[in-house]
């Protein structure tokens, strides 16, 4: 029997997977405002700029749905969504979720010789619901902007415009969208103080997320990223 496998490329799948975390923070952020995940700039943008009435976000939100119905049919035209994956992503997800926060500490002691801090930002003193709600949206919408979005752009801008080899597209495009993963955390209000080994830390975290997306897909990239929150805004 061949075994089940997450093909990166597997856009239809992978949106599927992470539609319902998208659903579960846009309902979510309801009963956090006004705290927001830092990289939803579009939810940050209807509330705080343009005072979006509660009814009309969720009008937003359920044309969202219906647009992404949409994608989903016209993706079905040339992909399959297979709903065996799902049990083996969440495995898969889990085990990068529990294993990452070791072996990024492993790295910084051992190989760069930088003392680790952990920092949760003001999040880690909200409430549980909070700090759940967060979590999710962490994963949807900061693989979506820093992988999906800034690490796909640069490497196919190196690449394909600039003339670069592929490799070195997408190692740069890795560290660039790594950094700007960091330094977002940064950002008042919710961001933390500016600390090397903070710092250090989120930009291998965010290589490690850019490495998962990479190679295993966008699904498993935001449940490892939703996964790893969870687990240090809630368990920890």
């Amino acid at each position: 029997m061949k075994a089940l496998r997450h093909d990166p490329k597997d856009l239809l799948t992978s949106l599927v997977l992470v539609f319902p975390l998208f659903l579960i923070y846009q309902v979510g952020v309801l009963f956090t405002l006004p705290v927001l995940n830092g990289a939803d700039f579009l939810t940050v943008f209807l509330f705080h700029n343009l005072g979006l009435s509660t009814g009309a976000y969720l009008a937003y939100t359920v044309a969202v749905a219906v647009a992404f119905a949409v994608g989903v049919a016209l993706l079905r035209r040339k992909q399959k969504f297979n709903a065996r994956l799902v049990v083996p992503v969440l495995i898969e997800s889990a085990i990068y979720a529990l294993t990452m926060g070791s072996l990024i500490v492993f790295v910084m002691i051992r190989v760069l010789h930088v003392s680790p801090r952990l920092a949760g930002g003001a999040i880690a003193t909200q409430g549980f619901g909070t700090r759940f709600v967060m979590s999710l949206g962490a994963g949807v919408w900061e693989e979506t902007i820093f992988r999906l979005g800034i690490m796909t752009g640069v490497a196919v801008l190196l690449e394909k415009v600039l003339g670069f080899g592929r490799w070195v597209a997408v190692a740069l495009a890795l560290l660039a969208s790594s950094i700007l993963f960091s330094a977002m955390h940064h950002i008042p209000p919710y961001g933390d103080p500016l600390q090397l080994g903070v710092f250090v830390f989120r930009v291998l975290a965010g290589c490690f997320f850019g490495l998962v997306y990479w190679y295993r897909g966008f699904a498993i990239a935001v449940y490892t990223h939703a996964l790893y929150d969870i687990y240090v805004l809630l368990l920890r």
